[in-house]
């Protein structure tokens, strides 16, 4: 008995398990059984990883056919399957929308595979033969196709071909020469070119120390050697040179104004402008101006093709952006942005207002009291492109930007209460055409022509004297471009061009009593031919950019050849060598008259050269950088060597005892900027480090050579970055050696009723430090409105940094006056897009 129930037990228990065993292998996961009848019926399934995840279904016969095994399929997954061709077979998510295609080159045909394809959180990349499928929640959605050597796509998906899988075309980008050569150079967003610039991208820029918004003249000056020796965006400082010898381009238009608040704030609204090229030196031969750097603006270059637009507030201003897409070919941009003085004063406004009015006409006096003062700013920006065709491409580009300061002056005169107004404004409005045309996948060229104009005027009043005294500087430029772009092979350029620049520069002084007007008005016109090379290797090791311009001004009927060089090698995978080298020459320069012109606060006026008492500037670099590149960690160290003949005394800001001297002379640095960075998966850190040796010769001021009031021997600056999904935060150090200054002599410092002034630039003021601290975080408003809050903090530990000081005699007696940096300011944003 025991025996038979034993054995009936194990028969049991082998039926049970070979039936457990047949039903085990009846169910397999939805992906193997998708592999095995590939294999059978030899097609190819295509589908979104999320779309067959976790489905498991009892494999279908092999003896039936595909078409029934697909309509299994579908009924048992509740997904849909689609023939797209007798080999290929679509899976979808029932009712969502998607898009499937071929992605191609639009010149060759061929598939483009690996391309990045993303809407909203979801994203693909094209097989080996550029084939993508991606699931789209919503019509109007926007896809954005994007592969390196080619424009970025951005459509709704109800602007693609629905019809089964269609083919789509990506236009090659033009510009294949330019590579990247070090990406996240300081934070996400900010890269260095094989040509020896560097490209700040604000689609996709991380966040810096103090700042909210993307400034785009703050944020150039986070790179080493670049500084502002008086904190102000107006008086930008690249490796040791003066403001006004950068070229300041704003979409190929010449800027000759750059701030708001005269040089708190950039005057370039953020929101229109996507990309910032720096470069320090080596520029390409088509440039002209900028003997000391070049700050390149750039908005978008692509046609949008739906609605875009946000408004944003901070304690400053109010901004708005839009990009109206007026076709499939043709869109608009429109940025504005407005102080909001006139509402109301914060306390960011008031910091401000009291940072530019020091030692100025707005502070009152024992005998005079100013009172009433506004201060309003705004800026309006436009760009249209339009694309005529596949080969042409139309673009327009407006900017309109204004400050104005007013207040009254009051004073008692024969015991009564007398008031009269002053005031300051500085303007600039600038229009240019660019038209492109590709002839053919070798041939392309383009012409662009721009107007620009800017005023700066002031009428100061005098009540004790009764004098009313107007001071005007006027700039009218207009500029007309030709460029030409053959690609002689894969790998040489030969770019060719033309250039004629007309500049008109208008000073006025006009006093009522007594009565003095002189009105100077010159005008200069300059010719530029130009020619450059540029070779790209095979294996992308070696980058060559060699030129020459040569430039013919007319008035002073002067020749002169500029050579330009940018070279660059990669050593190893980690190590890269680069060489960059520039003649160039200058026609404009800012001087001062005297330290109280345009009320003080804004002294520079520009003038022409005239090669007698203003030459014409002159320039030549040449620098040498090692770049080391490996897991996150960034070493770059680039020494250099600058020389600029033709600056004047007046162009230099001297307030010592050469402050009333004209003199001409020169000025030569030499420097290192070295970087260390080291990136982490979300943070990021950084330090960086400036030496410079900056010298001046004014044989008819001094028989030796003597410190440069732009001497800041060391800089170094020490920032970190935290970003982690919608939470950006990052804080900085920065510090530097104090501004170089000329002390009086102790124990001897008046003689015939003078400062008697020891050794030029001998001294300095107190070294500078600042610590600032900033926050972003993104969030929505509903489902789909995004919206952001920003946090920033200038010089946190509120330390009081002298930027400037001067002596002058009172009473027989000599007074320091010392001009302070921002105490501690707080900024707070919040913008919404739509």
């Amino acid at each position: 008995m025991g025996i038979k129930i034993r054995k009936t037990f194990l028969l049991t228990s082998i039926c049970v398990f070979f039936c457990f065993k047949l039903n085990a292998q009846d169910q397999q996961s939805l992906k193997t059984v998708l592999v095995q009848i590939e294999e059978q019926f030899a097609i190819n399934f295509n589908y979104a990883e999320d779309a067959v995840k976790d489905i498991v279904i009892t494999t279908p016969k092999q003896s039936q056919s595909l078409d029934t095994i697909l309509q299994y399929l579908q009924n048992e997954t509740g997904l849909v399957f689609i023939k797209m061709s007798e080999n290929v077979v679509l899976i979808q998510v029932k009712n969502d929308l998607s898009l499937c295609g071929y992605l191609r080159d639009k010149d060759t045909n061929t598939p483009i595979p690996f391309a990045t394809i993303k809407s909203l959180n979801i994203s693909t990349i094209t097989d080996d033969n550029g084939f993508f499928n991606i699931t789209v929640a919503n019509e109007n959605n926007i896809i954005e196709i994007r592969h390196i050597g080619y424009k970025t796509m951005e459509q709704s998906l109800k602007d693609f071909k629905q019809t089964k899988c269609s083919d789509v075309f990506l236009q090659p980008d033009i510009e294949v020469l330019s590579e990247i050569v070090l990406s996240n150079y300081i934070v996400n967003g900010i890269t260095k070119i094989n040509d020896g610039s560097f490209k700040i991208d604000f689609k996709n820029f991380d966040i810096l120390p103090g700042l909210i918004d993307t400034d785009v003249l703050q944020a150039v000056q986070a790179f080493p050697g670049i500084i502002s020796s008086n904190e102000t965006v107006s008086n930008i400082n690249i490796r040791g040179g003066t403001n006004d010898q950068n070229l300041i381009l704003w979409d190929g238009i010449k800027m000759y104004q750059s701030g708001h608040f005269f040089g708190l704030i950039s005057m370039y609204n953020p929101q229109i402008t996507e990309r910032v090229y720096l470069k320090k030196n080596g520029t390409g031969s088509d440039y002209t101006d900028g003997v000391s750097g070049s700050i390149l603006m750039e908005t978008a270059e692509k046609v949008n093709t739906e609605f875009k637009g946000n408004i944003g507030v901070n304690l400053i201003d109010v901004n708005g952006f839009v990009d109206v897409a007026l076709s499939s070919k043709s869109s608009i941009q429109v940025a504005a942005r407005k102080s909001i003085s006139d509402i109301v004063q914060t306390p960011l406004y008031k910091a401000y207002f009291d940072r530019i009015s020091q030692d100025t006409e707005l502070v009152s006096t024992t005998s005079i009291v100013n009172s009433d003062q506004e201060f309003n700013f705004y800026d309006t920006s436009l760009r249209w492109i339009y694309n005529i065709s596949d080969k042409d491409e139309l673009r327009v580009n407006f900017i309109n930007v204004a400050n104005q300061l007013k207040f009254n002056e009051s004073a008692l005169i024969d015991v009564q209460s007398t008031s009269k107004e002053s005031s300051l404004s500085q303007n600039s409005i600038a229009a240019a055409i660019h038209y492109k045309r590709q002839w053919n996948t070798n041939f392309s060229s383009d012409i662009h022509v721009y107007e620009t104009d800017y005023k700066l005027k002031s009428i100061n009043v005098n009540i004790l004297d009764s004098q009313r005294f107007l001071q005007e500087n006027k700039i009218s430029e207009t500029s007309i471009k030709l460029n030409t772009n053959y690609a002689i092979s894969e790998h040489l350029n030969l770019l060719n061009g033309y250039q004629f620049v007309e500049t008109q520069i208008t000073n006025l002084d006009d006093v009522d009593l007594p009565v003095f007007r002189i009105l100077i008005s010159e005008v200069v016109r300059t010719h530029g031919l130009y020619s450059e090379v540029n070779y790209k290797s095979p294996n992308k090791n070696t980058s060559l950019n060699g030129g020459l311009r040569y430039n013919y001004i007319g008035k002073l009927k002067k020749s002169i050849l500029e050579p330009r060089l940018s070279f660059n090698q990669r050593l190893s995978d980690h190590f890269s060598l680069e060489v960059l080298a520039e003649f160039k020459h200058q026609n404009t320069s800012q001087i001062i008259n005297f330290q109280n012109d345009f009320l003080g606060v804004e002294k520079r006026r520009w003038q022409l050269s005239n090669d007698i008492d203003i030459p014409i500037l002159r320039s030549k670099q040449i620098s040498t950088g090692l770049s080391f590149s490996k897991k996150g960690w960034l070493l770059s160290l680039d020494g250099y060597y600058k020389f600029i003949d033709g600056i004047t005394s007046q162009s230099q800001g001297f307030q010592n005892q050469y402050q009333f001297i004209r003199a001409n002379g020169s000025y030569d640095v030499k420097g290192l900027d070295m970087l260390l960075r080291k990136q982490f998966k979300t943070f990021n850190t950084w330090l960086s480090y400036a030496y410079m040796s900056n010298n001046y010769t004014f044989n008819s001021l001094e028989s030796n050579p003597f410190p440069s009031n732009l001497d800041i021997t060391h800089a170094i600056a020490f920032g970190a970055a935290y970003s982690k999904n919608q939470l950006k935060i990052s804080s900085g150090l920065n510090w530097h050696s104090g501004n170089p200054t000329t002390r009086p002599v102790p124990n001897n410092d008046i003689i015939n009723n003078a400062v008697n002034f020891g050794p030029t630039n001998t001294s300095s003021v107190r070294d500078y430090l600042r610590l600032d601290v900033s926050a972003t975080y993104d969030f929505y408003l509903g489902q789909t409105t995004k919206a952001n809050i920003g946090l920033s903090i200038w010089n946190l530990l509120d330390r009081e940094n002298q930027i400037n000081n001067f002596y002058r005699i009172n009473n027989d007696v000599v007074n320091e006056t010392i001009q302070r940096s921002l105490g501690i300011t707080p900024n707070l944003s919040f913008r919404v897009y739509f």
